[in-house]
């Protein structure tokens, strides 16, 4: 397509028609393909094998790790050849086990992202089609109707009642009301009546449009493609401020020690290798890794119990959450909406009701909707002689549905909705014997019908109707109604609906019930549910009482009843002053409040925009998965804050105490490639923390980023380690007067074994021995524990610098790491009780 001078929304379709070489009946299918692959080579991607080389390059651009790869180039051109090599080789090994790592986890984000595509309904060839929203192409014909997204700016051929909300480029928050037509090409945005666009999308009605710009030509793929949309989480602002302030740390320490062994007259070379060296063993290079595995983790756990996540740092988000807000239907109750009976306005069956009902279900084009799927499972019903003239789709506002019919000579409006919306539209009431009554003598009478129906937990909906002329079909038509009986409605409570709500409790999650029902329902649903004396506010009630009086009451109000959707919006924004909330919801109305929460918790089967306005979709509508995931949210929170405590405590332990040998022996007490290895060998099982088992106490709160916390943890066990390397530098320098070899190999030893040990001490807040790892974790620590052990023995240990030492010396080594794990526990277990004196 190239287009004109003139902007699409100042021609009329036809124009468009031939500039995009299109017609009604849509593009053929070998066309839109064609056009498809044309505009996929425009857009910007990187090939798969360019992809899986930047992740693996990634792995080496720390600042850290750079210095130290140029200064192994520096040092193999000086013909330190064998040393250069092993150091290259321990980087190239702890790079290669990171990218295998990430690799994995971005098949799980991309898994994850297919499984949510999109569709939009098509016309190819004269034949609807429902194709992945990613292949609409311009010349396509569209078909929308409520809760669609708009996946291109588009220009309307034929519209019915037709409302979009485009505040995501307007601000607007009121749903603009669009119809065909030309529209001045210097109009603003907001006055394009003619227009759809894309990232916005369908409140109410129906409508058929030509697409003209798609991807990075429509008006929102500009805006997307300068603006990012990713907000930080807390526990990715505080990983953010933790990483700043050990990177500071670790320049600090490695340009002084560099400084410092300078001064003592060693080699540049010598002097460069060893503080990189110390710096990379300090930085926190696997912080992202941990982090990324262990939401993938959670990820993979989590879609195979049918909870999918849009983007991994919603698994932490879920772990914050202490609220859970949700409608009623399909999370309190099964969802299954069964038709319990039709009845007139004296309460008896009525199969004349059934038949409106029917027509009224069957006629409708909106968004398909489990109440109408519900009414079309009545049986012999005869509507083959009944002719649809006119529809008014059914909206937030009117609350109803409107369908014109004509059967045989008769033309008909039948409406189905809200009793408090269809009452003021109704002047009379039908009678069994087909005769009418005035409204205002039978509405007390049906008033107190509704009440009792309510009051029992059944949903109503109004039935009405009106005879109509050619006269009154050019007039308004939803006016002077029959009111005809109720559609009573059934949706039953959830068996373990109970059980779930107390796992939620033990979780410190509060559950609130924000619902649409009447005050009676809502009333109802809570007595079901195990709530003695329900507290139930309703819309009118807050809109009754000034907001920071609502505001106050909000924390003890279990149910939202007879809630509009701005009503749910604000409701959400005022519990986030109190709570991280998450809210449940699958409807059009639910859009503002998922938007507007922590995190938004949809369904697959929703409405697109709802869908697309989630953090986390469910493939079956259930609280037990909202409960499975703030848990797996949880355990990655856990599983990344132990990485955090247990790495920065002893490495920083560790390196401290290098850099004080480093300014007191003659000698280093550790070489470059001890220390990278040392790093390594600990970094083999840090990898499989994001999949280990957490203790309860850490799945029974939220889990919230402590900065106080993490520096004390880091200052405690830092200062433990190096006070038990000072007690090992003492032994091996005044007790077994170690040379040089023999001192490095000891203390490389020493080291290895306490970073190895510290892990599973620190992993749990139960004593390390009642607390078995993880597979994985177990079974690297035990390996890395054997391997390090037996390096001095085995023959090429001497290609590191660790040499033969006498088994007493080993013994002696075993008893300082065993006596390192007493006092660790013992200072863990001091630790712990503070905390629970704190929150007691």
């Amino acid at each position: 397509m190239s287009p004109s001078n003139a902007p699409f929304w100042s021609d009329a379709p036809d124009v468009w028609f031939s500039k995009t070489g299109s017609n009604p009946e849509g593009l053929s299918r070998g066309e839109a393909q064609r056009r498809h692959r044309a505009s996929q080579k425009h857009k910007k991607s990187k090939p798969a094998i360019l992809e899986t080389l930047s992740l693996l390059v990634n792995q080496f651009t720390h600042p850290l790790m750079v210095m130290l790869i140029v200064a192994v180039i520096i040092s193999a051109f000086l013909r330190e050849i064998t040393d250069a090599s092993i150091v290259f080789a321990i980087i190239l090994s702890a790079g290669l086990v990171g990218f295998y790592q990430e690799k994995r986890a971005l098949r799980v984000v991309r898994t994850l992202n297919q499984l949510l595509s999109p569709t939009t309904t098509v016309m190819r060839e004269g034949k609807s089609q429902v194709i992945p929203s990613a292949e609409v192409v311009s010349g396509d014909v569209i078909e929308f109707n409520a809760g669609d997204m708009i996946p291109a700016d588009c220009l309307l051929i034929e519209a019915k009642e037709l409302h979009v909300n485009e505040a995501s480029l307007t601000g607007e928050s009121s749903p603009a009301r669009k119809f065909p037509g030309i529209v001045d090409a210097s109009s603003a945005l907001i006055q394009r009546t003619n227009c759809l666009w894309k990232g916005t999308h369908i409140v109410s009605g129906t409508a058929k449009a030509l697409a003209i710009f798609e991807g990075g030509q429509s008006i929102f793929g500009k805006i997307m493609e300068s603006v990012s949309q990713h907000i930080p989480s807390s526990f990715e602002i505080g990983l953010k401020q933790f990483g700043f302030l050990l990177m500071r740390i670790t320049l600090v320490l490695t340009v002084l020690v560099w400084a410092v062994i300078l001064m003592d007259d060693r080699p540049l070379m010598t002097a460069s290798l060893f503080a990189l060296a110390l710096g990379v063993g300090m930085a926190p290079e696997l912080l992202p890794a941990i982090t990324t595995i262990a939401m993938s983790n959670g990820a993979r756990k989590l879609l195979a119990r049918h909870v999918i996540v849009k983007t991994l740092p919603s698994i932490q988000n879920l772990g914050e959450v202490n609220l859970l807000c949700t409608d009623k239907t399909g999370t309190i109750t099964t969802g299954d909406i069964q038709v319990k009976e039709i009845v007139d306005s004296d309460g008896l069956p009525s199969r004349t009701c059934e038949r409106f009902a029917f027509i009224n279900a069957k006629l409708q084009t909106g968004y398909t909707n489990p109440i109408d799927e519900s009414i079309l499972r009545l049986e012999n019903i005869d509507i083959s002689q009944v002719q649809k003239l006119d529809e008014i789709p059914y909206d937030f506002h009117r609350k109803r549905l409107t369908v014109v019919i004509r059967e045989r000579e008769q033309q008909l409006a039948i409406t189905k909705g809200a009793w408090k919306t269809i009452a003021p539209l109704c002047i009379g009431s039908l009678q069994q014997d087909g005769s009418t009554k005035p409204m205002m003598s039978e509405i007390s009478k049906i008033q107190s019908l509704f009440d009792t129906y309510s009051e029992s937990g059944l949903r109503v909906l109004a039935l009405a109707f009106r005879q109509l002329d050619d006269e009154s079909q050019k007039k308004v038509l939803e006016e002077n109604f029959t009111f005809a009986g109720f559609i009573l409605l059934e949706d039953a409570l959830r068996e373990n609906v109970d059980e779930t709500i107390k796992s939620l409790t033990k979780l410190g999650v509060a559950l609130k019930v924000i619902t649409g029902d009447n005050r009676k329902i809502a009333e109802a649903t809570g007595l079901k549910m195990g709530l003695s004396q329900p507290l139930i506010m309703t819309g009118q009630e807050m809109m009754a009482e000034p907001p920071e009086v609502v505001a106050k009451k909000m924390s003890q109000i279990q149910i939202f009843a007879e809630v509009e959707p701005q009503q749910k919006e604000w409701i959400i924004q005022q519990l986030r002053n109190s709570y991280k909330v998450a809210y449940l919801g699958d409807g059009i109305n639910d859009v503002p409040a998922l938007h507007a929460a922590d995190i938004g918790i949809s369904v697959n089967n929703a409405a697109d925009v709802a869908r697309d306005a989630a953090d986390v979709v469910l493939t079956e509508k259930n609280l037990d998965a909202v409960v499975l995931g703030i848990r797996e949210g949880r355990k990655t929170f856990a599983n990344t804050l132990k990485y955090i405590n247990i790495s920065t405590g002893s490495t920083m332990g560790n390196m401290i105490s290098v850099a004080i040998a480093s300014v007191i022996l003659p000698f280093l007490p550790m070489l470059p490639k001890q220390i990278l290895m040392t790093n390594f060998l600990s970094d083999i099982p840090y990898i499989f923390i994001a999949s280990d088992e957490v203790d309860t106490e850490d799945i029974s709160r939220p889990g919230l980023w402590d900065m106080k916390k993490v520096k004390r943890n880091m200052m405690v066990f830092g200062l433990h380690s190096t006070v038990f390397d000072i007690v090992t530098f003492c032994i091996l320098k005044f007790m077994w007067f170690a040379n040089e070899t023999t001192f490095q190999t000891a203390w490389f030893v020493e080291s290895v074994l306490s970073e190895l040990m510290i892990l599973w001490v620190l992993r749990t807040r139960q004593p390390f021995y009642r607390s078995r790892p993880a597979n994985g974790l177990m079974l690297t620590t035990l390996c890395c524990l054997a391997l390090t052990i037996a390096l001095p023995f085995l023959p090429w240990g001497s290609t590191i610098g660790v040499f033969n030492i006498p088994l007493s010396l080993l013994a002696t080594m075993l008893g300082i790491v065993i006596l390192y794990v007493i006092s660790a526990e013992w200072l863990k277990r001091i630790l712990g009780n503070s905390e629970q004196r704190k929150r007691s």
